[in-house]
Order: structure tokens, then sequence, then C-alpha cells
């Protein structure tokens, strides 16, 4: 089997903790504006259980129908899975608001620590793309990425991103659905 984007699911429960125990070790839980750093300090001691678990997967497998009061824009999650093995996921923001603009883009990705220098990350945003584009309707999609994190940026360039400009300590690249993939 090979991986593939996935609606999440229960199927991957064991593997998805094991992930998350990986992201709170290397620091993630400590990031000041990532969606998965505040769904660890929300939901991370209630994934332990089936149920809790079962009522996250209920959470992030729908789409925010509306924008909230709080700003939040209606999104689409995915799951990168090898059968039950939980390699990562990837996250649509359907519209952007003025900070998403700056700051964040229409996707966030993240390969948990384990999986990471395997090519998940190029393959799992080249699966999503077709995604945002067509079922979405985002064309094109903004991804931004640390100006210090040199492995998205080279997976960003690789799978079509064109780089725009720098605002503060992010770089924000724009794809097209026509975009070439290397």
């Amino acid at each position: 089997m090979s991986p593939t984007l996935i609606v999440p699911t229960l199927a991957v429960h064991a593997s998805f903790l094991a992930a998350m125990d990986e992201f709170r070790a290397d620091g993630t839980a400590d990031v000041p504006y990532s969606g998965l750093a505040r769904e660890l300090r929300t939901w991370g001691t209630r994934w332990r259980s089936a149920e809790g678990f079962a009522a996250y997967v209920d959470v992030v497998a729908g789409v925010a129908s509306e924008e909230r009061p709080d700003g939040v824009v209606p999104k689409s999650t995915r799951w990168w899975a090898d059968g039950d093995t939980y390699l990562g996921r990837i996250t649509f923001r359907h519209r952007l608001t003025p900070s998403l603009l700056d700051r964040s883009g229409h996707i966030g990705y993240a390969v948990r620590p384990g999986a990471r220098r395997r090519g998940h990350a190029a393959a799992m945003l080249r699966a999503a793309l077709p995604f945002a584009h067509h079922e979405l309707g985002i064309d094109p999609v903004l991804i931004t990425c640390d100006d210090t994190n040199t492995a998205s940026r080279r997976v960003i360039e690789s799978c079509g991103g064109v780089f725009e400009d720098q605002r503060g300590e992010r770089r924000r690249y724009w794809i097209r659905a026509d975009a070439p993939t290397g």
C-alpha cells in the first residue's frame, strides 16, 4: 500500500496518538500560530479515549459551514495515511481573512516527525492541490512557510509554488491549478 489522502477516520487511532507524541516532543505544541499546536492543547487530553478521539474525528472530518465569530474560516482536513498508519495532515482554509493572507494562506500541512525526510510532504501537497483547485475552487492557492524552514520552502517550490514576497518571517507562495510540479 502507498500513502494517500483520506478523510479523518477512527482507523488510525493508535498511530495518530504516537504521531501526536512525536509532535509534542519536537515542540510543535509551543508554536503560537499553528493549528496543530492549538489542537494539541485543546484535544490532547481527550484523544486517548475512544470517545474523545471519535469526537475529534467528527469535528475535523466535516467542514465548518460558515465563518465563526472568532474569525475561523471554513476549512477541510485530510490525513496522509498508509493503511492504518497516520503520517500527517493537510488543512484547507476555504477563504482568506486579511490575517490569513499575510501569515498562513489556504493550506497548512504537517508530517509527523518520525516520517519526515521521506518525500511525504511533497507527495501530500501534490495530492492535495487537485482537491483545493477542483473540489474547493481555490485557484490560485496561497501557501506560506517560515523563512528559516528550508525543507518546506523546497516542498512548496517543487509543487509549483511561485514566491511572491516575504512578510515578517513568513514567505508567501502561490500555486496555480496549471502549475508544473517537479
